[in-house]
């Protein structure tokens, strides 16, 4: 069958990739058209967009950038229609994939949303539209499940795909540790130009004052080597591209831009600070809409507070190195942050997610192509 898949950032490259690999251990015959990044085209599909062009973070950075995204939209229409695929499946990104889910819908082309748009957070009314465009909507967070079920709509809970992609990184880590005598503290400042900008300043302003760990960033090469390079200059830090996973296996302790790398460092067991900063305008338009108590994915699946969140103001050099300090050298803070993780891995489930998903999805898809 022939299989249309857009995924708009890194991590959606990461899961959908493992979604493909899932999907061809049932359907040799699986034919693959992507917008999304190298994992994707590394599965073997024709990957027609990478993600690195499609990433416009914050109300002002969409609205400066309206006629691309608006470009982007009208030609994945048309290469949509051009491929008639048996199954769309769309990966988070909702911005731009539920404008293409409403597209699909009206020209009969089935539409398999396999991660969730955060509608429990803010757009509440967006449910409605996913009622209407979406024929199978695969959730990854337990919670979701009895979200939408208030709107009388059922959803898959197939478990979170984290969990797979780290434990077979975990099954063949390679140590990028080249020095033994200091512990590692990883910085994750993001995967967009616009968040590295933001984050990443702050963030090596701390370095200095902890002369005994060694400081790593985990950088990707998507973005390119020179905002990391005129930021890092003079610093004893060191820039490791797209190992993430390697660089977490081994931290001791990470700060990191709030986002999903807040779960995937969780799940690595790296006690974590949580970072953000957006540019005034869009937070305080973001402050209106979303209304919740925390903005870690951490600590909203707990439902308590177990990891630090520095935000806008908070997010200031000395907050954050008392932060660090609290989690690197505080034993009891480390090890309640240590126990909550725990839980937090038995309340995602077990591993399975991306087979779970894609079993759902072919099953589906074969189903309406042989009625």
């Amino acid at each position: 069958m022939r299989y249309y898949i857009v995924a708009g950032e890194a991590s959606g490259d990461l899961h959908a990739s493992n979604l493909m690999k899932a999907i061809k251990k049932l359907d040799n015959q699986a034919d693959f058209r992507c917008w999304g990044g190298h994992k994707m085209e590394a599965q073997g599909c024709t990957l027609v967009k990478h993600y690195k062009d499609l990433a416009f973070m914050g109300f002002w950075q969409v609205i400066t950038n309206i006629r691309t995204i608006v470009k982007n939209l009208r030609f994945c229409q048309d290469d949509i229609s051009g491929y008639k695929p048996d199954a769309l499946i769309l990966i988070d990104y909702p911005g731009f994939n539920l404008r293409i889910a409403k597209f699909a819908r009206k020209h009969n082309i089935k539409v398999y949303y396999y991660i969730s748009p955060q509608v429990w957070a803010w757009k509440k009314s967006r449910v409605h539209l996913i009622k209407k465009t979406v024929d199978k909507m695969l959730v990854i967070l337990p919670f979701e499940k009895d979200f939408y079920a208030q709107f009388d709509y059922e959803v898959d809970f197939v478990g979170h795909p984290l969990l797979d992609a780290i434990a077979e990184e975990q099954e063949q880590t390679k140590s990028t540790n080249h020095s033994e005598d200091k512990p590692t503290v990883a910085i994750l400042p993001g995967s967009r130009k616009q968040e590295i900008e933001k984050m990443l300043p702050v963030m090596l302003k701390v370095t200095a004052r902890f002369p005994e760990y060694r400081f790593v960033v985990c950088a990707v090469s998507s973005v390119g080597s020179s905002i990391y390079d005129a930021n890092i200059k003079n610093k004893d830090v060191q820039i490791v591209y797209d190992q993430t996973y390697d660089v977490l296996a081994e931290a001791y302790a990470a700060l990191v831009t709030s986002g999903t790398a807040t779960l995937e460092t969780a799940l690595f067991k790296v006690p974590q600070v949580v970072c953000y900063k957006a540019d005034p305008f869009s937070y305080i338009i973001a402050k209106k809409l979303i209304k919740l108590k925390y903005i870690s994915l951490v600590n909203l699946i707990m439902d308590q507070k177990v990891l630090t969140e520095l935000i806008q103001k908070d997010f200031n050099e000395a907050r954050l190195c008392n932060s660090l300090k609290k989690i690197t050298q505080d034993k009891q803070s480390r090890q309640d942050v240590l126990d909550a993780y725990e839980a937090l891995s038995r309340i995602l489930g077990g591993t399975g997610a991306s087979s779970k998903a894609a079993s759902i999805i072919y099953q589906n898809a074969l189903s309406t192509k042989t009625d």
